[in-house]
């Protein structure tokens, strides 16, 4: 298991990404990027953030969380700060438990960057279509 740092996004206003289909992205994007997704590549993780979002009042106690998986509590904490790390949950103590919630910013912007532009074709239909057309 890798023991690196996560960087945060949205903590500085130049870390701004561009769609990805609307401008490449440079290597600094590329990597703080993929350890967003990279935290999001997990079963587990993603489990988490979908319970974590969909909770009725935003927010959830590990307490909640923790019983829903065959997993100990060390290790759902473990996955838990991977996606604190990555930006995409925080957390507050009240007294003996945690309550985690979504980061709607965070995932805002991964739907921004996946979103294809309003008016623009999907990539690969021209192509498809012209080579359909060609074949016959």
């Amino acid at each position: 298991m890798s023991k690196q740092e996560l960087v945060v996004l949205g903590q500085d206003a130049d870390e701004c990404c561009p769609a990805l289909l609307t401008a490449p992205l440079d290597a600094g994007q590329a990597d703080v990027l993929a350890k967003v997704f990279k935290a999001l590549g997990d079963p587990v993780r993603l489990r988490l953030l979908s319970m974590i979002a969909s909770r009725a009042g935003g927010e959830i106690c590990v307490c909640d969380l923790t019983p829903a998986f065959d997993l100990s509590q060390p290790t759902i904490s473990h996955h838990l700060k991977l996606l604190k790390q990555a930006g995409l949950i925080d957390s507050e103590r009240r007294g003996t438990w945690v309550y985690y919630r979504l980061l709607p910013e965070m995932t805002d912007r991964l739907a921004a960057i996946l979103t294809r532009p309003d008016g623009q074709p999907p990539a690969g239909t021209a192509t498809a279509h012209a080579t359909a057309e060609t074949a016959s």
